[in-house]
């Protein structure tokens, strides 16, 4: 597996999956109409931000992308978002992407990273990140609307650089 900035064309192959993962209701609360163009907005970063692909034999399996969490005084914690393709589930591609974003935000100087809506039934990706060395600094009650759960909260997860 190899990890690479995403480009332009990378798109329709990230698209299927970003769609999927938005309509399935479990992670995100990206708007639900969202098109092939206003989801590109919403997932292909700009600088100071990077969207970074995880592709295995020309295949795109995952993506995620980052940047600074909040702008101004705000610009010296990062945050990010991943998503990973149905069929690659399970086999370290998340865990790749989160390796590869932590050393994102090092390398640019960082001093910490924020997740700001680790929804808290999304049971992998809490996992994850918490062996990853995140924590857990504070859970927003019913801030999101769980396709199978209903509300549910939203964890804030922080990790020092």
């Amino acid at each position: 597996m190899r990890i690479r900035a995403a480009a332009a064309d990378d798109w329709p192959a990230i698209w299927p999956f970003f769609r999927a993962t938005v309509q399935a209701g479990e992670s995100y609360a990206f708007p639900l109409d969202l098109t092939v163009e206003t989801g590109r907005g919403w997932w292909l970063e700009q600088p100071p931000g990077a969207t970074v692909v995880a592709e295995e034999g020309g295949v795109v399996l995952g993506s995620a992308k980052m940047g600074p969490n909040r702008p101004g005084r705000g610009d010296h914690v990062g945050t990010a978002s991943f998503m990973v393709a149905p069929e690659a589930r399970g086999r370290g591609v998340g865990r790749a992407l989160g390796e590869h974003v932590i050393a994102w935000h090092r390398e640019q100087g960082y001093r910490a990273i924020q997740f700001n809506a680790v929804v808290e039934t999304n049971t992998a990706a809490v996992r994850l990140w918490t062996d990853l060395g995140f924590a857990i600094v504070g859970t927003v009650p019913e801030a999101f609307r769980s396709a199978a759960h209903g509300y549910v909260g939203l964890h804030v997860m922080h990790l020092r650089l």
